[in-house]
């Protein structure tokens, strides 16, 4: 097959399923995993039926289990006719409120997910990636890896490792003709930050980015190449400006931003 293939993470609903109608909709094979098998399924026949019938193949994946990973990618490997053209990591977990009264074993979860998870698919899609000329990976990261947002402590945190592994990634397998990069977006408001956050703080987080939103600038990182070398895309005026921020401002006064966005 010379149709290009896409695997997502997370995909049956919010950022996930937007992606997938995005990279659909330009005629690529679309692989949705999700930990929730039937949303996946679901999602992927409705996109199937706008697009083509041969345009989708779904499969419920536990990224925080790397025998999982290397189950769905051989089987997606099969159905593309041996092609990973772009991972895309988006699945992810949320939860709000003070560190010391969020269970220690939900911070866990955070980790095992927003982190391993992307670790682990990494890690296990390398030889898939080697294999198929101009490769990409992206990854979902978030502002709140630039400074840490109280009230999203562990989060915040595996958002920062995200970016870190994508700019280590991004010099490793440049050499093996493989570009890593991530997206990042201020808080979305999808059902995942709905359900964790109360309505009037996601508002003031998201302004106005809708999944639509970075679903299209996870397909422009994947598709477009920037002419210097670059890991990260920075999504939406919030975040840019916050960007510019926190390179030329004192320590003193990010602090304050984020605090009072935090509030």
């Amino acid at each position: 097959m010379r149709r290009k293939a896409v695997f997502i993470t997370g995909a049956a609903r919010g950022i996930g399923r937007a992606t997938a109608e995005s990279f659909a909709r330009a005629g690529y094979l679309v692989g949705l995993y999700d930990i929730d098998a039937h949303g996946a399924a679901t999602t992927a026949k409705e996109i199937a039926a706008t697009t083509g019938e041969d345009t989708t193949t779904s499969s419920a994946l536990d990224v925080a289990d790397p025998a999982a990973w290397q189950a769905c990618l051989e089987q997606f490997w099969s159905a593309s006719g041996g092609r990973l053209d772009v991972l895309v990591n988006n699945a992810g977990i949320l939860t709000t409120g003070d560190f010391a009264e969020v269970p220690l074993s939900r911070h866990a979860d955070i980790v095992e997910i927003n982190f391993k998870g992307m670790l682990n698919g990494c890690h296990t899609a390398f030889p898939y990636l080697k294999r198929t000329p101009g490769s990409v990976v992206v990854n979902l990261c978030s502002a709140s890896a630039m400074y840490g947002v109280a009230g999203l402590a562990t989060y915040s945190a595996t958002k920062a490792a995200v970016r870190s592994l994508t700019e280590s990634l991004e010099l490793e397998w440049s050499r093996q003709d493989i570009r890593v990069c991530d997206v990042q977006p201020t808080f979305v408001a999808t059902d995942m930050g709905a359900v964790s956050m109360p309505g009037t703080r996601i508002k003031r987080l998201s302004g106005s980015l809708t999944a639509e939103k970075v679903a299209k600038a996870v397909f422009a990182a994947a598709e477009h190449q920037p002419r210097l070398p670059h890991p990260h895309r920075i999504i939406g005026r919030r975040t840019k400006a916050t960007a510019v921020v926190n390179r030329v401002a004192p320590s003193w006064l990010i602090r304050e931003m984020f605090n009072r966005l935090s509030r």
